[in-house]
């Protein structure tokens, strides 16, 4: 089963308090936040990357580089709007 985003975060905030020798009672919340928001913008810088890719390498092709790029910002958007709600 493929694990959620948060899912991923929880284990890496299990993974850092055990790191650090301390009890993972100690604000599992908010370290699972910071690693969730790190990946999230991690995963948006490089959809933004792969828009700019791809309008760059259609440059002779304009029209079709503005509709790759423009997909890849349509589920950008939408990836935002989806781990918006799970809030």
């Amino acid at each position: 089963m493929t694990k959620s985003l948060r899912e991923r975060a929880e284990e890496a905030a299990r993974q850092v308090h055990s790191i650090l020798g301390v009890s993972q009672d100690e604000h599992p919340k908010e370290v699972a936040d910071a690693i969730e928001q790190t990946i999230i913008k991690a995963l948006l810088e490089e959809r933004h990357r792969c828009a700019d890719v791809a309008y760059k390498c259609c440059e002779e092709d304009k029209d079709k580089a503005h509709k790759v790029a423009d997909e890849i910002r349509r589920v950008n958007t939408a990836l935002m709007a989806n781990l918006s709600s799970m809030r």
